[in-house]
């Protein structure tokens, strides 16, 4: 399980949080499904969604390609900053939103037409 000792970071500015669902809240400080499963991850420069799930001890098999990057569907090479926020299913809760939606990857930073 993951923890994050809060006084280390006091103001929060360089933290993201990561919101799991599904098996992966096993990962959070209280896994009831009843309650927000959050973690708060702090991002360093150059840190990628992988890299942040690999720190918590995700392992990223059981992740596939469930990633949500401020609501925006995203690859795993994605780059994050602080502030940013997580949403991360597992490998079982495969969704229908992958054909649907353009998946976001590192460098692919255009602005929406809409």
């Amino acid at each position: 399980m993951f923890s994050l000792d809060k006084s280390d970071n006091k103001d929060g500015d360089s933290m993201i949080e990561v919101h799991l669902y599904g098996k992966l809240r096993r990962f959070a400080e209280d896994p009831d499904p009843t309650s927000d499963t959050i973690v708060q991850a702090e991002a360093v420069p150059g840190d990628t969604i992988g890299r942040i799930l690999k720190r918590i001890g995700i392992s990223l098999e059981e992740v596939g390609s469930n990633v949500f990057l401020n609501g925006e569907y995203s690859g795993l090479n994605r780059p994050v900053k602080p502030g940013d926020r997580l949403g991360v299913f597992p490998d079982d809760m495969q969704l229908l939103y992958k054909w649907y939606f353009h998946k976001r990857e590192a460098g692919d930073e255009r602005a929406d037409s809409c």
